[in-house]
Protein backbone atom coordinates (compact mmCIF):
# COMPACT_ATOMS: atom_id res chain seq x y z
CA UNK A 1 0.00 0.00 0.00
CA UNK A 2 2.79 2.42 0.90
CA UNK A 3 4.51 1.73 -2.42
CA UNK A 4 1.29 2.52 -4.31
CA UNK A 5 0.91 5.82 -2.45
CA UNK A 6 4.55 6.74 -3.10
CA UNK A 7 4.07 5.87 -6.77
CA UNK A 8 1.07 8.11 -7.32
CA UNK A 9 2.72 10.92 -5.39
CA UNK A 10 5.72 10.65 -7.67
CA UNK A 11 3.49 10.53 -10.75
CA UNK A 12 1.66 13.70 -9.68
CA UNK A 13 4.90 15.62 -9.13
CA UNK A 14 6.49 14.29 -12.32
CA UNK A 15 3.35 15.19 -14.25
CA UNK A 16 3.46 18.79 -13.07
CA UNK A 17 7.20 19.10 -13.74
CA UNK A 18 6.69 17.62 -17.21
CA UNK A 19 3.94 20.16 -17.87
CA UNK A 20 6.26 22.98 -16.79
CA UNK A 21 8.97 21.84 -19.19
CA UNK A 22 6.67 21.13 -22.14
CA UNK A 23 4.53 24.26 -21.75
CA UNK A 24 7.60 26.47 -21.45
CA UNK A 25 9.29 24.86 -24.46
CA UNK A 26 6.15 25.18 -26.59
CA UNK A 27 5.32 28.65 -25.22
CA UNK A 28 1.80 27.47 -24.38
CA UNK A 29 0.87 30.54 -22.29
CA UNK A 30 1.60 32.97 -25.12
CA UNK A 31 -0.30 30.85 -27.63
CA UNK A 32 -3.38 30.58 -25.43
CA UNK A 33 -3.24 34.31 -24.67
CA UNK A 34 -2.94 35.32 -28.34
CA UNK A 35 -5.96 33.15 -29.15
CA UNK A 36 -8.32 34.09 -26.29
CA UNK A 37 -7.28 37.59 -25.16
CA UNK A 38 -8.60 39.53 -28.22
CA UNK A 39 -12.02 37.84 -27.95
CA UNK A 40 -12.30 38.50 -24.21
CA UNK A 41 -11.10 42.10 -24.59
CA UNK A 42 -13.75 42.71 -27.25
CA UNK A 43 -16.42 41.28 -24.92
CA UNK A 44 -15.23 43.47 -22.06
CA UNK A 45 -15.31 46.61 -24.20
CA UNK A 46 -18.69 45.79 -25.75
CA UNK A 47 -20.09 45.18 -22.28
CA UNK A 48 -19.29 48.69 -21.07
CA UNK A 49 -22.75 50.15 -21.99
CA UNK A 50 -24.42 47.47 -19.86
CA UNK A 51 -22.21 48.35 -16.86
CA UNK A 52 -23.07 52.02 -17.32
CA UNK A 53 -26.76 51.09 -17.36
CA UNK A 54 -26.34 49.27 -14.05
CA UNK A 55 -24.43 52.19 -12.57
CA UNK A 56 -27.23 54.62 -13.41
CA UNK A 57 -28.91 53.29 -10.28
CA UNK A 58 -26.04 54.54 -8.13
CA UNK A 59 -26.97 55.03 -4.48
CA UNK A 60 -24.94 55.22 -1.29
CA UNK A 61 -26.86 52.22 0.10
CA UNK A 62 -25.96 50.10 -2.94
CA UNK A 63 -22.35 51.29 -2.71
CA UNK A 64 -22.18 50.11 0.90
CA UNK A 65 -24.10 46.88 0.27
CA UNK A 66 -22.00 45.64 -2.64
CA UNK A 67 -18.72 46.83 -1.09
CA UNK A 68 -19.63 44.94 2.08
CA UNK A 69 -20.46 41.78 0.12
CA UNK A 70 -17.11 42.03 -1.66
CA UNK A 71 -15.33 42.14 1.70
CA UNK A 72 -17.30 39.17 3.02
CA UNK A 73 -16.24 36.92 0.13
CA UNK A 74 -12.66 38.18 -0.15
CA UNK A 75 -9.50 36.19 0.59
CA UNK A 76 -8.63 38.28 3.70
CA UNK A 77 -12.07 37.53 5.16
CA UNK A 78 -11.67 33.79 4.70
CA UNK A 79 -8.15 33.99 6.11
CA UNK A 80 -9.63 35.49 9.28
CA UNK A 81 -12.75 33.30 9.34
CA UNK A 82 -11.18 29.87 8.83
CA UNK A 83 -9.16 29.84 12.10
CA UNK A 84 -12.39 30.43 14.02
CA UNK A 85 -13.95 27.49 12.18
CA UNK A 86 -11.06 25.26 13.23
CA UNK A 87 -11.36 26.34 16.85
CA UNK A 88 -15.13 25.82 16.88
CA UNK A 89 -14.64 22.07 16.50
CA UNK A 90 -15.60 21.81 12.82
CA UNK A 91 -12.15 20.70 11.74
CA UNK A 92 -13.18 18.72 8.67
CA UNK A 93 -15.20 21.58 7.25
CA UNK A 94 -12.42 24.06 8.03
CA UNK A 95 -9.63 22.08 6.39
CA UNK A 96 -11.77 21.25 3.35
CA UNK A 97 -12.75 24.90 2.85
CA UNK A 98 -9.12 25.97 3.29
CA UNK A 99 -7.87 23.58 0.63
CA UNK A 100 -10.80 24.39 -1.65
CA UNK A 101 -10.04 28.10 -1.23
CA UNK A 102 -6.40 27.46 -2.13
CA UNK A 103 -7.49 25.48 -5.19
CA UNK A 104 -9.90 28.21 -6.29
CA UNK A 105 -7.30 30.91 -5.73
CA UNK A 106 -4.64 29.09 -7.73
CA UNK A 107 -6.95 28.10 -10.60
CA UNK A 108 -8.60 31.49 -10.91
CA UNK A 109 -5.38 33.48 -10.74
CA UNK A 110 -3.68 31.17 -13.24
CA UNK A 111 -6.45 31.78 -15.74
CA UNK A 112 -6.36 35.53 -15.04
CA UNK A 113 -2.65 35.74 -15.79
CA UNK A 114 -2.72 33.36 -18.76
CA UNK A 115 -5.42 35.36 -20.56
CA UNK A 116 -4.36 38.76 -19.17
CA UNK A 117 -7.70 40.33 -20.08
CA UNK A 118 -8.40 43.92 -18.98
CA UNK A 119 -11.02 45.07 -16.50
CA UNK A 120 -13.70 47.55 -17.65
CA UNK A 121 -12.18 50.88 -18.62
CA UNK A 122 -12.32 53.52 -15.90
CA UNK A 123 -13.52 56.05 -17.05
CA UNK A 124 -16.19 55.84 -18.42
CA UNK A 125 -17.00 53.10 -15.90
CA UNK A 126 -17.11 54.27 -12.28
CA UNK A 127 -14.93 52.01 -10.12
CA UNK A 128 -15.53 51.85 -6.36
CA UNK A 129 -12.67 50.50 -4.23
CA UNK A 130 -13.74 50.96 -0.64
CA UNK A 131 -10.84 49.03 0.90
CA UNK A 132 -7.13 48.53 0.36
CA UNK A 133 -7.87 44.94 -0.64
CA UNK A 134 -10.19 46.15 -3.39
CA UNK A 135 -7.54 48.58 -4.62
CA UNK A 136 -5.12 45.68 -4.90
CA UNK A 137 -7.75 43.54 -6.64
CA UNK A 138 -8.18 46.27 -9.24
CA UNK A 139 -4.53 45.77 -10.22
CA UNK A 140 -5.21 42.18 -11.26
CA UNK A 141 -6.56 41.09 -14.61
CA UNK A 142 -10.29 40.65 -14.98
CA UNK A 143 -11.36 37.23 -16.25
CA UNK A 144 -12.59 35.29 -14.32
CA UNK A 145 -14.17 37.09 -11.37
CA UNK A 146 -12.46 35.58 -8.32
CA UNK A 147 -15.20 36.81 -5.98
CA UNK A 148 -17.86 35.02 -8.02
CA UNK A 149 -15.76 31.88 -8.34
CA UNK A 150 -15.02 31.72 -4.60
CA UNK A 151 -18.63 32.39 -3.68
CA UNK A 152 -19.94 29.57 -5.86
CA UNK A 153 -17.41 27.05 -4.54
CA UNK A 154 -17.36 27.90 -0.85
CA UNK A 155 -21.04 28.69 -0.30
CA UNK A 156 -22.01 25.66 -2.37
CA UNK A 157 -19.68 23.38 -0.43
CA UNK A 158 -20.85 24.83 2.89
CA UNK A 159 -24.50 24.19 1.93
CA UNK A 160 -23.82 20.58 0.98
CA UNK A 161 -21.80 20.01 4.16
CA UNK A 162 -24.57 21.38 6.37
CA UNK A 163 -27.27 19.37 4.63
CA UNK A 164 -25.25 16.14 4.78
CA UNK A 165 -24.34 16.69 8.44
CA UNK A 166 -27.92 17.40 9.42
CA UNK A 167 -29.14 14.44 7.33
CA UNK A 168 -32.31 16.37 6.67
CA UNK A 169 -34.54 14.88 3.97
CA UNK A 170 -36.98 17.82 3.93
CA UNK A 171 -37.06 19.01 0.32
CA UNK A 172 -38.27 22.47 1.30
CA UNK A 173 -35.20 23.06 3.49
CA UNK A 174 -32.89 21.92 0.70
CA UNK A 175 -34.66 24.19 -1.76
CA UNK A 176 -34.47 27.14 0.65
CA UNK A 177 -30.74 26.55 1.18
CA UNK A 178 -30.10 26.31 -2.56
CA UNK A 179 -32.16 29.44 -3.21
CA UNK A 180 -30.19 31.32 -0.55
CA UNK A 181 -26.86 30.30 -2.09
CA UNK A 182 -28.07 31.27 -5.57
CA UNK A 183 -29.32 34.65 -4.33
CA UNK A 184 -26.05 35.31 -2.51
CA UNK A 185 -24.00 34.38 -5.59
CA UNK A 186 -26.18 36.55 -7.83
CA UNK A 187 -25.77 39.54 -5.51
CA UNK A 188 -22.00 39.10 -5.43
CA UNK A 189 -21.84 38.85 -9.23
CA UNK A 190 -24.11 41.86 -9.70
CA UNK A 191 -22.06 43.76 -7.13
CA UNK A 192 -18.84 43.18 -9.05
CA UNK A 193 -20.46 44.74 -12.12
CA UNK A 194 -22.06 47.60 -10.16
CA UNK A 195 -18.72 48.45 -8.51
CA UNK A 196 -17.06 48.59 -11.94
CA UNK A 197 -14.62 45.82 -11.03
CA UNK A 198 -15.77 43.30 -13.64
CA UNK A 199 -17.65 42.97 -16.88
CA UNK A 200 -20.44 40.47 -17.54
CA UNK A 201 -18.08 38.00 -19.24
CA UNK A 202 -15.85 37.99 -16.14
CA UNK A 203 -18.75 37.15 -13.84
CA UNK A 204 -20.14 34.47 -16.16
CA UNK A 205 -16.73 32.82 -16.49
CA UNK A 206 -16.27 32.95 -12.71
CA UNK A 207 -19.66 31.28 -12.24
CA UNK A 208 -18.91 28.57 -14.81
CA UNK A 209 -15.42 27.86 -13.49
CA UNK A 210 -16.73 27.81 -9.93
CA UNK A 211 -19.33 25.17 -10.79
CA UNK A 212 -16.69 23.04 -12.52
CA UNK A 213 -14.28 23.28 -9.58
CA UNK A 214 -17.05 22.58 -7.04
CA UNK A 215 -18.16 19.50 -8.99
CA UNK A 216 -14.58 18.24 -9.17
CA UNK A 217 -13.95 18.90 -5.49
CA UNK A 218 -17.06 16.99 -4.44
CA UNK A 219 -15.68 13.91 -6.19
CA UNK A 220 -12.28 14.03 -4.48
CA UNK A 221 -12.73 15.81 -1.14
CA UNK A 222 -13.16 12.64 0.92
CA UNK A 223 -9.98 11.14 -0.57
CA UNK A 224 -8.09 14.38 0.07
CA UNK A 225 -9.29 14.53 3.66
CA UNK A 226 -8.33 10.92 4.31
CA UNK A 227 -4.91 11.53 2.81
CA UNK A 228 -4.02 14.60 4.87
CA UNK A 229 -5.36 13.10 8.10
CA UNK A 230 -3.85 9.62 7.89
CA UNK A 231 -1.81 9.31 4.71
CA UNK A 232 1.86 8.51 4.16
CA UNK A 233 4.58 11.08 3.36
CA UNK A 234 1.97 13.83 3.53
CA UNK A 235 4.16 16.73 4.66
CA UNK A 236 7.06 15.97 2.32
CA UNK A 237 4.71 15.45 -0.62
CA UNK A 238 2.80 18.69 0.04
CA UNK A 239 6.05 20.62 0.42
CA UNK A 240 7.20 19.35 -2.97
CA UNK A 241 3.77 20.03 -4.47
CA UNK A 242 3.80 23.61 -3.16
CA UNK A 243 7.27 24.11 -4.61
CA UNK A 244 6.48 22.87 -8.12
CA UNK A 245 3.20 24.81 -8.19
CA UNK A 246 5.21 28.01 -7.74
CA UNK A 247 7.17 27.03 -10.86
CA UNK A 248 4.02 26.05 -12.74
CA UNK A 249 2.36 29.42 -12.26
CA UNK A 250 2.09 31.23 -15.63
CA UNK A 251 3.80 34.52 -16.37
CA UNK A 252 1.28 37.34 -16.99
CA UNK A 253 1.59 39.89 -19.76
CA UNK A 254 2.40 42.52 -17.11
CA UNK A 255 3.09 41.98 -13.39
CA UNK A 256 0.05 41.78 -11.09
CA UNK A 257 -0.48 40.90 -7.40
CA UNK A 258 -2.09 37.56 -8.35
CA UNK A 259 1.08 35.53 -7.82
CA UNK A 260 1.55 37.10 -4.38
CA UNK A 261 -1.96 36.05 -3.36
CA UNK A 262 -1.37 32.53 -4.62
CA UNK A 263 1.94 32.29 -2.78
CA UNK A 264 0.31 33.35 0.48
CA UNK A 265 -2.56 30.88 0.24
CA UNK A 266 -0.21 28.18 -1.00
CA UNK A 267 1.69 28.71 2.24
CA UNK A 268 -1.58 28.58 4.22
CA UNK A 269 -2.48 25.24 2.63
CA UNK A 270 0.94 23.78 3.41
CA UNK A 271 0.82 24.99 7.02
CA UNK A 272 -2.66 23.52 7.51
CA UNK A 273 -1.76 20.18 5.95
CA UNK A 274 1.50 19.77 7.87
CA UNK A 275 -0.16 20.77 11.15
CA UNK A 276 -3.15 18.47 10.67
CA UNK A 277 -0.88 15.59 9.78
CA UNK A 278 1.00 15.97 13.06
CA UNK A 279 -1.93 16.60 15.41
CA UNK A 280 -5.00 15.00 13.85
CA UNK A 281 -5.49 12.40 16.58
CA UNK A 282 -5.07 15.01 19.33
CA UNK A 283 -7.03 18.03 18.12
CA UNK A 284 -8.81 17.44 14.80
CA UNK A 285 -10.58 14.08 14.87
CA UNK A 286 -14.36 13.89 14.51
CA UNK A 287 -14.99 13.47 18.25
CA UNK A 288 -13.57 16.85 19.32
CA UNK A 289 -16.00 19.17 21.17
CA UNK A 290 -18.04 21.47 18.96
CA UNK A 291 -19.45 24.89 19.63
CA UNK A 292 -22.99 25.21 21.05
CA UNK A 293 -22.55 22.00 23.06
CA UNK A 294 -21.89 21.55 26.77
CA UNK A 295 -18.29 20.60 25.95
CA UNK A 296 -17.64 23.87 24.08
CA UNK A 297 -19.77 26.72 25.33
CA UNK A 298 -19.84 30.25 23.99
CA UNK A 299 -17.70 31.67 26.88
CA UNK A 300 -15.12 28.94 26.28
CA UNK A 301 -15.05 29.71 22.56
CA UNK A 302 -14.58 33.41 23.30
CA UNK A 303 -11.68 32.44 25.53
CA UNK A 304 -10.21 30.50 22.63
CA UNK A 305 -10.47 33.58 20.44
CA UNK A 306 -8.76 35.76 23.06
CA UNK A 307 -5.86 33.28 23.21
CA UNK A 308 -5.73 32.20 19.59
CA UNK A 309 -5.92 35.45 17.61
CA UNK A 310 -3.00 37.21 19.36
CA UNK A 311 -0.97 34.00 19.14
CA UNK A 312 -1.31 33.60 15.38
CA UNK A 313 -0.52 37.28 14.84
CA UNK A 314 2.67 36.90 16.87
CA UNK A 315 3.59 33.75 14.93
CA UNK A 316 2.95 35.52 11.63
CA UNK A 317 5.27 38.35 12.65
CA UNK A 318 7.97 35.98 13.95
CA UNK A 319 7.83 33.64 10.93
CA UNK A 320 8.17 36.63 8.61
CA UNK A 321 11.16 37.97 10.56
CA UNK A 322 12.77 34.52 10.65
CA UNK A 323 12.24 34.00 6.91
CA UNK A 324 13.70 37.45 6.15
CA UNK A 325 16.82 36.43 8.06
CA UNK A 326 17.18 32.82 6.88
CA UNK A 327 16.45 33.01 3.15
CA UNK A 328 18.94 35.78 2.23
CA UNK A 329 21.58 34.11 4.43
CA UNK A 330 21.09 30.71 2.79
CA UNK A 331 21.01 32.25 -0.69
CA UNK A 332 24.25 34.13 -0.10
CA UNK A 333 25.89 31.01 1.35
CA UNK A 334 24.93 28.96 -1.71
CA UNK A 335 25.92 31.74 -4.12
CA UNK A 336 22.38 32.19 -5.43
CA UNK A 337 21.68 35.76 -6.65
CA UNK A 338 18.52 37.21 -5.16
CA UNK A 339 16.35 40.27 -5.52
CA UNK A 340 13.46 41.70 -3.54
CA UNK A 341 10.57 43.86 -4.72
CA UNK A 342 9.07 44.55 -1.29
CA UNK A 343 11.03 43.41 1.76
CA UNK A 344 14.59 44.38 0.78
CA UNK A 345 14.51 47.27 -1.73
CA UNK A 346 18.29 47.52 -1.55
CA UNK A 347 18.55 44.12 -3.24
CA UNK A 348 17.05 45.40 -6.49
CA UNK A 349 19.78 45.40 -9.03
CA UNK A 350 22.26 43.83 -6.64
CA UNK A 351 22.53 40.80 -8.83
CA UNK A 352 24.10 42.74 -11.70
CA UNK A 353 27.74 42.85 -12.46
CA UNK A 354 30.36 40.12 -12.70
CA UNK A 355 29.15 36.70 -11.56
CA UNK A 356 31.17 33.84 -10.21
CA UNK A 357 31.02 30.34 -11.66
CA UNK A 358 28.66 29.30 -8.88
CA UNK A 359 26.34 32.17 -9.70
CA UNK A 360 26.35 31.29 -13.38
CA UNK A 361 25.46 27.72 -12.52
CA UNK A 362 22.65 28.98 -10.30
CA UNK A 363 21.38 31.18 -13.14
CA UNK A 364 21.40 28.17 -15.47
CA UNK A 365 19.47 26.22 -12.84
CA UNK A 366 16.85 28.96 -12.75
CA UNK A 367 16.47 29.02 -16.51
CA UNK A 368 16.34 25.24 -16.64
CA UNK A 369 13.37 25.18 -14.28
CA UNK A 370 11.81 28.40 -15.63
CA UNK A 371 11.55 30.00 -12.20
CA UNK A 372 12.22 33.44 -13.56
CA UNK A 373 13.21 35.20 -16.73
CA UNK A 374 15.58 37.30 -14.64
CA UNK A 375 19.04 36.42 -13.37
CA UNK A 376 18.00 36.27 -9.73
CA UNK A 377 15.42 34.78 -7.41
CA UNK A 378 12.77 37.02 -5.90
CA UNK A 379 13.27 36.22 -2.23
CA UNK A 380 9.91 37.80 -1.40
CA UNK A 381 8.17 34.68 -2.70
CA UNK A 382 9.89 32.44 -0.17
CA UNK A 383 9.37 34.92 2.67
CA UNK A 384 5.68 35.26 1.93
CA UNK A 385 5.24 31.49 1.67
CA UNK A 386 6.97 30.76 4.99
CA UNK A 387 5.17 33.62 6.74
CA UNK A 388 1.72 32.30 5.91
CA UNK A 389 2.74 28.67 6.38
CA UNK A 390 3.81 29.54 9.91
CA UNK A 391 0.56 31.36 10.57
CA UNK A 392 -1.53 28.41 9.34
CA UNK A 393 0.53 25.86 11.28
CA UNK A 394 -0.05 27.82 14.48
CA UNK A 395 -3.83 27.73 13.86
CA UNK A 396 -4.00 23.92 13.83
CA UNK A 397 -1.03 22.93 15.99
CA UNK A 398 0.37 25.58 18.35
CA UNK A 399 -2.89 27.28 19.35
CA UNK A 400 -4.80 24.01 20.01
CA UNK A 401 -1.87 22.99 22.22
CA UNK A 402 -2.43 26.17 24.23
CA UNK A 403 -6.15 25.37 24.41
CA UNK A 404 -5.35 21.93 25.80
CA UNK A 405 -2.93 23.36 28.35
CA UNK A 406 -5.41 26.05 29.45
CA UNK A 407 -8.34 23.59 29.36
CA UNK A 408 -10.27 25.71 26.90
Amino acid sequence: MESIIATWQGLVLCGIVSWIVVSSYLNVTQKIRSFIQPWVTHRVNSGTPFILQIQKYQHSFLDSLFSGLSCVVSVPFYTAFLPLLFWSGHGKLARQMTLLMAFCDYSGNCIKDVISAPRPSCPPVRRITATKDEEDNALEYGLPSSHTLNTVCLSGYLLLYVLSSAQNEDASIKFAGLALVCLFTALVGLGRIYLGMHSVIDVISGLALGLVILGFWLTVHEYVDFFISSGQNVTSFWAALSFVLLFAYPTPEFPTPSFEYHTAFNGVAFGIVSGIQQTYNQFHHEAVPRIFTTDLTIPTFLGRMLVGIPTILVVKFCSKALAKWILPTVSNTLGIPIKSTSYFPMLNGSATGKKSDETKQSSYFQKLFFLSSQDSFDVDTGIRFLQYAGLAWSVVDLVPSFFSYLRL
